[in-house]
């Protein structure tokens, strides 16, 4: 039974994703509304996407561009690759739990407001790979 285990760790390791990546667990954001801004960002270098965020007005924008800066370092640290190679090969958000709370309204009645959370995840790869 204990090779069997070994053996499946083995497979684990091996099918899993090298890439440099970062994760934001837990942001107080809509993942609709990261969505709309990691459109903008989906394949483009990390220099010009960190650009693209520093002039986009949205609120998603400060925590993608720490998360992008994130995953660059830990490309530059963990696999020794250089920065100006680097670009956005994939970046999602899911969503996380949401906080259930309530609006007071008229007759005595209660309104449901849904304060949802994100999952945000950015997976770098380089140019020459």
């Amino acid at each position: 039974m204990a090779t069997r285990s070994k053996q499946k760790s083995q497979l684990r390791e091996s099918l899993a994703d090298k890439r440099p990546h970062a994760t934001a667990k837990y942001i107080r954001i809509s993942p609709f509304k990261v969505r709309v801004v990691l459109n903008i960002i989906k394949g483009k270098p990390v220099n010009e996407a960190i650009a693209i965020l520093e002039n986009t007005p949205k609120a998603a924008s400060e925590v993608l561009i720490k998360l992008v800066n994130s995953a660059a370092a830990n490309a530059e640290n963990n696999q020794n690759l250089v920065r100006d190679d680097l670009y956005i090969a994939e970046c999602y958000a899911n969503e996380g739990p949401t906080l259930k709370r309530i609006q007071a309204v008229s007759k005595g009645r209660a309104y449901r407001i849904n304060k949802r959370t994100s999952h945000i995840t950015v997976v770098l790869d380089s140019k020459q790979a």
